[in-house]
C-alpha cells in the first residue's frame, strides 16, 4: 500500500504507525486498516517476510456487529510492514502510533525511538501496568503521550494471526489534542472506545484488574480456577487487592469501571464476606483473560526471564512506600516471583505448594 506523505489524509482518515503485529497490535492496528485507515507495522525482518507473503488474518466473528461469520484477511497491499523505524517514518508523518509492548521491554524499545523523537508523532500507549507513560514522557516529550487501556481479550495464533476471544473495549484518556479525534476512529472501527477523564484513575483501575490470580498462579503453576478454589489463597487474593485499593485512594485516585469490566464491583467485592465475594471474583479472575493462563504463568514456565509482576504489583509496592501505605502481600509476591524469574530458586520450590506461599506472606506481614 503507497500512502500519501501528508498527515491526517482526506476523508478523516488517519495514518498509524504501530509497534509489532502481537495481539494487541493487530487487532487494533487490523481493525482500523479494515476501517479504511493508513497503517504501517514495525516488525522483525522475519515476521516482515512472513506478513507481506500471507497478510494479516483477525477472527472478529464474535463481534456481531462485522456481519460475518470467516475471519478478515488484510493482504498486504492493505497495510504497509516495514523491519525499522527509520524504514516506517519514511510514510509519514503520521498522527498517532500505537504502543502495547509488555512493560519489561518498554525502556529498550524507547532507546531505539529516542534518535527519532522528533519525527515520533503522539504515542498511544496501551501497555499494562502505570509506569510507560512517565518513561514515554521522559524519553520523548509529554506531549508525546496519551494514555490508553484495552480492556478486550485477544487470542494470538502466530504474527499477525488473532482472534477476539472476549468483546469489550478500550479506553483514552481526555488531556490531549489527539484523545477525541482518536477516541473517535476507535470507535468508529468497532473498538469499544471511550474517553475517560483521569488518566492516572484509568490506568490504576485497569492494573488493579490484572493483578487477579496473576503472581499465584505462576509461583505456584496452578490455574486461576484452582487458586480460587483454595479458601486461603483466595483470601490472598482479597488482601492483595485491598493493599492496591488503599494505594489509589492514598493517590486521590478514583476506581474507575472500564469498557465491558465492572471495575467498581469488583473493588466492593473487597468488602463483601468471603463467601458472597468469592464466585464473582473467581468469573472475573478466569474470564477477563480468555482462555489463556493468566500472563505471569506464560512468561515465567516459557522460560523468558522476563516479568511484569515487577511493573504491576511491584508498582503497587513502590507507591505504597512513597504514600506511607503498607503492601506486605504485593511485595512478596514480587519477590517470589521475580527471584524463580531470575532462577535463584528452582521452579518446583513453591509448585503445587500452597502453604509454603503462604507462610512466606505471614512472614511478610510480621515484618510491617
Amino acid at each position: 500500500m503507497a500512502l500519501s506523505e501528508t498527515s491526517s489524509s482526506i476523508n478523516g482518515k488517519m495514518k498509524v504507525l504501530t509497534f509489532g503485529a502481537g495481539a494487541i497490535g493487530t487487532y487494533i492496528g487490523g481493525s482500523l486498516a479494515l476501517a479504511g485507515h493508513q497503517v504501517v507495522f514495525v516488525e522483525p525482518q522475519k515476521v516482515v517476510d512472513e506478513l507481506r507473503e500471507r497478510g494479516l488474518r483477525l477472527d472478529l466473528t464474535l463481534d456481531a456487529r462485522r456481519k460475518t461469520k470467516d475471519a478478515f484477511r488484510l493482504p498486504a497491499s492493505a497495510f504497509v510492514i516495514v523491519a525499522s523505524l527509520e524504514e516506517a517514518l519514511r510514510y509519514g508523518p503520521f498522527d498517532v502510533a500505537l504502543f502495547a509492548l509488555k512493560s519489561y521491554d518498554t525502556r529498550t524499545a524507547l532507546e531505539g525511538l529516542k534518535p527519532f523523537a522528533d519525527k515520533m508523532p503522539p504515542i498511544l500507549c496501551l501497555s499494562n501496568g502505570v509506569s510507560n507513560e512517565p518513561a514515554i514522557a521522559e524519553a520523548l516529550g509529554q506531549d508525546k503521550v496519551i494514555h490508553g487501556t484495552v480492556t478486550s481479550a485477544i487470542g494470538r495464533r502466530g504474527a499477525g494471526d488473532v482472534v477476539l476471544e472476549r468483546l469489550r473495549g478500550m479506553g483514552v484518556a481526555k488531556g490531549h489534542p489527539l484523545s477525541e479525534k482518536l477516541n473517535k476512529a476507535l470507535d468508529k472501527a468497532f473498538l469499544n472506545s471511550r474517553l475517560y477523564e483521569d488518566a492516572a484513575s484509568m490506568k490504576w483501575s485497569k492494573m488493579l484488574t490484572n493483578l487477579l490470580a496473576n503472581p499465584t498462579s505462576a509461583i505456584l503453576d496452578m490455574t486461576a480456577a484452582q487458586v480460587f478454589a483454595n479458601n486461603d489463597l483466595y483470601k490472598l487474593e482479597i488482601d492483595m487487592l485491598k493493599e492496591c485499593l488503599a494505594v489509589m485512594e492514598a493517590q486521590g485516585l478514583e476506581v474507575v469501571d472500564l469498557p465491558g469490566t465492572p471495575v467498581r464491583a469488583l473493588a466492593f467485592a473487597t468488602k463483601l464476606p468471603l463467601w458472597l465475594s468469592k464466585p464473582l471474583l473467581g468469573r472475573a479472575a478466569g474470564a477477563g483473560r480468555g482462555a489463556k493462563m493468566p500472563s505471569f504463568h506464560i512468561d515465567l514456565h516459557s522460560g523468558r526471564g522476563k516479568s511484569e509482576v515487577e511493573y504491576l504489583h511491584g508498582e503497587v509496592v513502590r507507591a505504597g512506600e512513597k504514600c506511607d501505605v503498607p503492601t506486605p502481600v504485593n511485595k512478596v509476591l514480587t519477590e517470589t516471583l521475580m527471584a524463580l524469574t531470575n532462577g535463584e530458586i528452582p521452579l518446583e520450590e513453591f509448585a503445587h505448594q500452597p502453604e509454603k506461599l503462604l507462610s512466606n506472606v505471614e512472614g511478610g506481614r510480621s515484618k510491617v
